[in-house]
């Protein structure tokens, strides 16, 4: 009893000891001049920090002195939500706009830990509130904090902060909407929508070894930064897509958007009174526009290639040519897979036959293809189908037999008029 009586009197002088300190502290803070306190506190940060081991680092969510948002603090949000947001006890639900999946990020004041090359360093998110006048409103700005042993400074701010930054930079890129720009109808500026088409390369109707070779080309340009940057080369990279109509070529490359990642710029250059010369457009693929950062990707299409000059067809100017011809039997896969789900079908031999025959576009076969009802089964398609391709094949034995007797008329028209002048000259 005596020793806990002891106990609470030396708690009580401590206590009081506290107190008088804090009374004393304030009286000198309000009476001592400015610069002496500022001094004061200068020398006591310097002496704290030379005891205390650990180093921090801010990165605010706004650049300084202004609104502007700042990158960094853009892609180390990105980068934690998704590799330790887990570990975070409170946590933030948002929306990307226009979409329905949570994305989960700290919350303010949690902290979490991150580890790199055996250093554990500290993630702790917090919000500075700041009123510059007291007629504007108070101003939130967020803000991360990292925090590291000092034995670890030169790895975390040379390796680790560059590989935070980088890796929340493809995050950010893979989960950015993708938008389509077009400067069309007249318009003096770019005008965008956001792009959102269901194609991809799984539903295009051709060979599966053209297909792959069109995925590679695409996927080994997008990671060729450092390459072309050797070679002394712009990052951008030229496809001509020609073919009959019909073949999908004048609409939106949402297949190499997908593959790409990108976003996308469509000129359409058919327009009447279009000012669009050869000059021009040679000058923006391969000329001083072609400077400009970052990575580019520029497809034409034409449904007549000899037509084209060759100044524009080129390699290094379209560096791919893709034909997009008649339908294949892969390719009729591919839809009857997309529009009856259907692998194989007794009938299919027929049509492989049929297709060998006679030539016939995608978009034909797609029509067929189509159900025109909800009681239409997968083989009445297939039976529309083999009665167009029989079709097609009677045109084209028809077309071939006009040719052949148009050519014949001409020829002995020909003769004739040779003979003719065989005639006049004997006399």
């Amino acid at each position: 009893m005596i020793r806990a009586m002891g106990l609470l009197q030396s708690w009580g002088g401590f206590g009081t000891s506290i107190a008088s300190f804090i009374f004393m502290w304030d009286m000198i803070r309000r009476y001592c001049p400015p610069e002496l306190i500022r001094a004061f506190d200068k020398w006591t940060r310097r002496i704290r920090s030379f005891f205390y081991p650990y180093i921090q680092i801010s990165i605010s969510e706004f650049m300084s002195n202004n609104l502007k948002p700042h990158d960094a603090y853009a892609a180390v949000e990105a980068y934690l939500s998704v590799h330790l947001a887990k570990d975070a006890k409170r946590l933030r639900a948002e929306t990307i706009t226009g979409g329905s999946k949570l994305v989960l990020s700290m919350d303010e004041h949690e902290r979490v830990t991150d580890e790199f090359c055996g250093a554990k360093v500290q993630w702790i998110s917090g919000k500075l509130v700041q009123q510059e006048s007291k007629y504007l409103p108070e101003l939130e700005r967020k803000y991360y904090k990292l925090m590291f042993h000092k034995k670890y400074r030169d790895m975390v701010t040379d390796i680790y902060l560059e590989q935070v930054i980088k890796e929340g930079k493809e995050i950010q890129m893979r989960n950015r909407k993708r938008k389509l720009y077009t400067n069309g109808h007249s318009k003096t500026t770019w005008s965008h929508i956001v792009f959102e088409h269901p194609a991809t390369f799984g539903s295009l109707a051709m060979e599966a070894e053209k297909k792959q070779e069109i995925v590679d080309d695409l996927l080994m340009f997008r990671e060729s930064k450092d390459f072309y940057a050797r070679i002394g080369k712009a990052w951008k990279r030229g496809y001509l897509l020609y073919g009959p109509p019909g073949q999908r070529k004048k609409k939106p490359p949402e297949e190499r958007i997908e593959k790409t990642k990108k976003e996308v710029s469509r000129k359409d250059t058919e327009e009447s009174g279009s000012r669009v010369t050869l000059s021009g457009l040679l000058n923006f693929i391969d000329g001083l526009w072609s400077a400009c950062s970052g990575e580019r990707i520029i497809v034409f299409t034409t449904n007549y290639v000899d037509k084209l000059d060759p100044a524009l067809t080129r390699r290094g100017r379209m560096d791919k040519h893709i034909e997009l011809s008649y339908c294949s039997f892969d390719g009729f896969k591919v839809l009857a897979k997309n529009y009856l789900h259907l692998d194989t079908h007794p009938i299919f031999e027929s049509i492989e036959i049929l297709m060998r025959e006679t030539k016939i576009i995608p978009a034909d076969v797609a029509e067929n293809l189509m159900p025109s009802s909800l009681i239409e089964d997968a083989e009445k398609c297939l039976l529309k189908l083999v009665e167009a391709l029989k079709q097609a094949k009677q045109l084209m034995i028809k077309k071939e037999e006009e040719s052949a007797l148009s050519d014949a008329k001409m020829k002995q028209a020909a003769d004739a008029l040779q003979d003719k002048e065989d005639s006049i000259d004997k006399m």
